[in-house]
């Protein structure tokens, strides 16, 4: 819930400050996202050139995934995994 101090006598109305506030804030949103639609695109762009090159994309993009965690917690992981699989006689 907004701050009370953001509001004029009435709830509905916002004072110039706060309509100030709001106009930034969703303005540096905005601009967020056009960034974040560049990068992708640029993502885009790399993983073609990528699959051009012969690289498996979708090995890729796990192997970024897996670049993001915490070596301990993708070994635990890992071992999990591995005991459920030998579990189930797949390895």
């Amino acid at each position: 819930m907004p701050d009370d101090a953001a509001f004029d006598s009435s709830p509905d109305v916002l004072t110039s400050t706060a309509q100030g506030r709001l106009r930034t804030i969703v303005e540096r949103l905005e601009r967020l996202e056009e960034d974040k639609a560049a990068i992708a695109g640029d993502m885009k762009e790399v993983f073609a050139e990528a699959k051009g090159e012969g690289y498996d994309v979708k090995t890729l993009r796990k192997v970024l995934r897996i670049r993001k965690q915490d070596k301990a917690k993708r070994q635990e992981e890992e071992a999990i995994l591995d005991l459920y699989l030998s579990a189930l006689g797949e390895i």
